[in-house]
């Protein structure tokens, strides 16, 4: 396709300069009112309408013409993270969070890339209709870091503000791919997770006096130990699992015996009867260390930060590896799959179409690159914008081309 490589050759300069102000004006999760009036606005510039769904979700709609309609989605949300990249454009941005704390704000995990990169594939469609037919959406979704923006979408209408696709496409810039590469693969990508918290209960006493109580520390202490057997013993050696107690929280004194204890534990899993038995196992181990220790009250168990196994479509996953085997040649390749979760699934699920999720390369020396979420992360400016327009072009294109 020869008029994309001219196009991203005559437009690099104003998208790299659109990319720092992305970067350096970042937004908390469902906070992203200033970055979508700037996406809509850039739109509106090139002839481009679009529609509001919920207060921070954005669509875009392209007709042209019979055949297939092809979504592709950008998540726009940043981390409560301050930055330490080195960049000239890093952000310096503070906002207030849920909690009412002012938290400094950066794009730690690539979301303003997956922006300019949906930006500039609608501006591409929309000034080279002649080159396809049918039907191509953007969907710019809230709230991805804390699995609330996919749901708000389908809360808010989604189905209703755009017309019924054929698949639903989307990418995420990676560390674990070298700079400049593709990847998709079939199946199971990205992990089903879930966050637990976990309360128990004890009988507060003076240190001195240890036989008045019953420990929560002790007893935390002890199902911490006891759900490393989780992974290891219940889960068979072909599967993969992650159990973590991420915090403990108890007492506020040496010398003081509380009455309670708090664990927040994470799980992630490929598959959905793995996550289940994580979640019936960590309860069973709760409940019987607490019955094994008297505690006095039964435990509490709150689920939250669901994120739903993101499981690519087989036959839109070998379109697409097939479309990138054809453009990218060397630098397309098969993905392997990734411990971190999305909630991108959620979408397409909700409208009962097939989706395909892949990886972007962000970095030259991937051997080195920061991971996700480090403070440190801001992928190479190129060739990751022009990867990132090219795979969202040459995917859907497989369907609209």
């Amino acid at each position: 396709m020869k008029e994309l490589g001219s196009w991203l050759d005559e437009t690099r300069k104003e998208r790299e300069a659109l990319y720092r102000h992305f970067h350096s004006h970042p937004e908390l999760s469902m906070q992203e009112h200033e970055t979508v009036s700037r996406i809509a606005e850039e739109l509106a510039a090139h002839g481009i309408e679009t529609t509001r769904v919920g207060e921070t979700g954005l669509v875009a709609v392209l007709l042209n013409g019979e055949g297939p309609v092809v979504a592709l989605r950008a998540d726009t949300d940043a981390l409560p993270v301050k930055e330490d990249s080195g960049r000239e454009y890093a952000s310096t941005a503070t906002q207030v969070d849920n909690s009412g704390t002012e938290v400094p704000v950066a794009h730690a995990c690539g979301h303003d890339v997956h922006i300019m990169s949906l930006l500039g594939a609608l501006q591409f469609f929309d000034a080279h209709r002649d080159g396809w037919s049918g039907t191509v959406v953007g969907v710019f979704q809230p709230g991805e870091e804390t699995a609330e923006g996919a749901r708000a979408l389908v809360r808010d209408g989604i189905a209703e503000a755009i017309p019924s696709p054929d698949v639903y496409l989307g990418q995420h810039v990676l560390a674990t791919l070298p700079g400049g590469h593709v990847g998709v693969s079939a199946g199971a990508v990205f992990t089903r997770a879930s966050s637990i918290r976990v309360r128990v209960y004890g009988t507060g006493s003076h240190g001195s006096m240890p036989e008045l109580s019953v420990d929560p520390v002790v007893l935390a202490a002890g199902i911490v130990t006891r759900l490393q057997t989780v992974v290891a013993r219940e889960v068979a050696p072909r599967k993969t699992a992650v159990v973590t107690v991420g915090a403990l929280h108890a007492g506020t004194k040496s010398n003081i015996i509380p009455d309670s204890a708090e664990m927040l534990i994470n799980t992630r899993a490929y598959d959905d009867d793995v996550a289940e038995h994580l979640h019936e196992a960590i309860e069973r181990i709760v409940r019987a260390e607490c019955d094994a220790a008297r505690s006095p009250k039964e435990p509490e168990f709150e689920y939250y930060d669901n994120f739903p196994l993101t499981d690519n479509d087989a036959e839109c996953s070998e379109r697409v590896r097939e479309a990138f085997d054809s453009y990218f040649g060397k630098l397309s390749q098969e993905m392997e799959p990734v411990s971190a979760s999305e909630d991108f699934s959620i979408v397409p699920d909700h409208l009962g179409v097939p989706y395909v999720y892949w990886g972007l390369g962000g970095f030259a020396d991937p051997v080195n690159a920061p991971g996700n979420h480090n403070p440190a992360f801001a992928p190479d400016m190129q060739p990751t914008l022009d990867r990132g327009v090219e795979a969202l072009v040459v995917a859907a294109r497989g369907w609209v081309g």
